[in-house]
């Protein structure tokens, strides 16, 4: 993903005036020689007062001079331009800037860098090709996907290499539904041009931008307690390593490695194909409604097994709860008839009535007002939280127009999977998602529902401006040795819960306390839950600890989950010199002598 890059260059504000001061001299002064004359009296006599204020004088005189000085030093070093036609200072120039260098950012705008080497090979003999001479050379070329990762895994300045331009669907087997893809293609890309034969993804993420080599890579999930991160879909890949070339691996071919390298965050080699198990495209029914924590501690456990996807969307400061199920339409019953109580502006008006009282209670003008009534709910909400993001009490007031949004919202929704299962996830945020166990399908733990109470009671006891919503899912495990939901147990389910703080702003300053409000909110989620529940963060959202001593324990912990030592000896000898690896993942999993 590249953004233009723009530098901000500060002009010169103030320029001297220049005029031209005559100095008064003695000997335009005649006075009388005698010393007894009445003025040479006088003079006598005042001689302390005139002491003083020819100091005076004389100081200001300096200044003057001073001023003189200064202005034509500005005049002199800023010339101007001779067609100019009004004569004023030139605007300091910086250095030019490589024309090649790009800025590169993931979406939300919360990690960057500046690199001047980003590699996009069109096929795998290029692809090959980049990665040996890159090896002989020592030069850096992290896989960076399609940038999107909120904490930016795949960012580095050093160098990136990006598959976009490998995006082809290689093979369709309609019969095993299985497909083999270029690992550049993105998700949409590839749903879009399968559904033709009748098949589709097993499980989405929120969104379907990102490439299926990146996806796969960081373990990205759904939602669905008997589904599994999408890395388990996977039942053959092609990766290029810089020390052993091209390497094909499956459940038959090096399953260890295969296992590794399946959620291998892109170190061990540059994903460049896939074999994708996929399943029968089918239209979903999507249910949305309201309920409360009451309720939902009564009915968890029907609500995950009875469900193909299941997700739960909580409101802080409030006590609702949004209940999203999709399930396959009935082919005897089919779509339920159902007539909702509110259209769509009739569900979102007090929402926009909102909007317009806080401008006023703000005293502040939105330019844009006249189009609010073709905003949708999350950019309404991004303006509303715009006005005051850390203020609680506002932030509750939006809160609270959500939840009311949402019950007017109830009902129904008919589509294909690859339609239904996407989430508006709202405007530029910082976000954590963390994983932990939740026993079984066959029996739930209900860790997850005590985990989600704990977090209600610290936003409220800390007075944390959250916004709405902390969303919910549950997946079955995987086989992957890195995935945070690895399990040796294929009954074990886990669930995800992610934590956010919206960026409805682009002000430096109101950003960086955004940001620095999340990460209280973050570190206090850390310091009373994780290790209460065994919780882990996702790949693309964990961040690293500036702090020596939180590094150490973040690396402790990560060793209590993931077979550090096993992933570090990989990364030796596929990648010796490190080319794949980036100052994230070097600070996660330092290499040392022994591993």
């Amino acid at each position: 993903m590249f953004r233009a890059l723009s530098l901000r260059r500060s002009s010169l504000r103030y320029l001297p005036h220049r005029r031209k001061i005559l100095p008064t001299t003695a000997a335009s002064l005649k006075t009388p020689s005698n010393p007894l004359s009445p003025i040479n009296l006088i003079r006598q006599f005042s001689t302390s007062t005139e002491s003083s204020s020819d100091a005076e004088l004389r100081k200001y005189l300096g200044y003057g001079a001073l001023l003189l000085f200064s202005g034509a030093a500005t005049y002199y070093s800023f010339p101007f331009s001779e067609t100019a036609e009004h004569k004023k200072a030139q605007i300091f120039r910086y250095a030019p800037l490589p024309e090649d260098l790009h800025t590169v950012s993931n979406w939300s705008g919360t990690h960057e860098v500046q690199t001047s080497s980003f590699h996009q090979p069109e096929n795998l003999e290029q692809l090959e090709e980049l990665v040996r001479e890159s090896n002989e050379n020592g030069a850096k070329i992290r896989p960076v996907g399609s940038g999107l990762s909120p904490n930016g895994i795949g960012l580095a300045r050093a160098g990136m290499v990006n598959l976009a331009l490998m995006d082809r669907i290689l093979e369709v087997d309609k019969e095993k539904k299985r497909i083999r893809v270029e690992a550049g293609i993105r998700v949409q890309q590839l749903v879009d041009g399968i559904k033709d034969h009748g098949i589709t993804l097993q499980n989405f993420a929120s969104i379907r931008e990102q490439q299926i080599g990146g996806i796969v890579q960081v373990g990205a999930h759904g939602t669905g307690a008997r589904l599994p991160p999408i890395d388990e879909q996977v039942i053959s890949m092609k990766l290029v390593t810089p020390a052993k070339g091209t390497i094909e691996l499956s459940k038959e071919k090096d399953p260890e490695l295969f296992y590794l390298a399946r959620c291998g965050l892109g170190a061990l080699g540059v994903v460049a194909e896939v074999t994708l198990q996929c399943v029968e495209r089918q239209e979903l029914v999507e249910h949305t409604f309201v309920s409360n924590m009451k309720d939902i501690k009564k009915n968890h456990k029907k609500l995950l097994s009875e469900n193909k996807h299941v997700k739960y969307l909580y409101i802080p400061y409030t006590d609702s709860v949004v209940v999203v199920t999709c399930n396959p339409v009935s082919k005897w019953r089919g779509p339920p008839k159902f007539k909702p109580k509110y259209n769509k502006d009739e569900a979102i008006q007090h929402v926009r009535d909102l909007y317009k009282e806080s401008l006023n209670k703000y005293r502040t003008v939105d330019d844009n007002q006249s189009d609010i009534n073709e905003l949708t709910f999350t950019e309404i909400r991004d303006k509303l939280l715009a006005l005051d993001p850390l203020n609680k009490d506002h932030v509750i007031k939006v809160n609270q127009a959500e939840a009311e949004f949402w019950k007017k919202s109830e009902g129904y929704r008919v589509g294909w999977s690859d339609e239904i299962l996407g989430f508006d996830c709202g405007g530029q945020q910082w976000v954590s998602e963390s994983c932990f166990p939740a026993g079984t399908l066959a029996k739930p733990s209900m860790k997850d529902l005590e985990y989600i109470e704990a977090l209600r009671q610290l936003i409220e006891e800390e007075e944390i401006p959250a916004p709405a919503p902390i969303e919910q899912r549950w997946t079955a495990c995987s086989q992957s040795f890195m995935s945070p939901a690895s399990s040796p147990s294929e009954d074990d389910i886990f669930s995800w819960v992610g934590i956010i703080m919206y960026l409805p702003t682009m002000d430096p300053r109101q950003r960086k306390e955004i940001m620095e409000e999340f990460f209280h909110y973050r570190h206090m989620t850390q310091s009373w839950l994780w290790d209460k529940y065994s919780v882990y963060e996702h790949w693309a959202k964990i961040e690293v600890p500036k702090d020596k001593e939180e590094l150490a324990a973040l690396q402790a912990r990560l060793r209590m989950r993931f077979p550090v030592d096993q992933y570090n000896k990989a990364r030796k000898e596929l990648d010796p010199n490190r080319i794949l690896s980036n100052s994230m993942l070097e600070k996660l999993f330092p290499l040392t002598g022994s591993n």
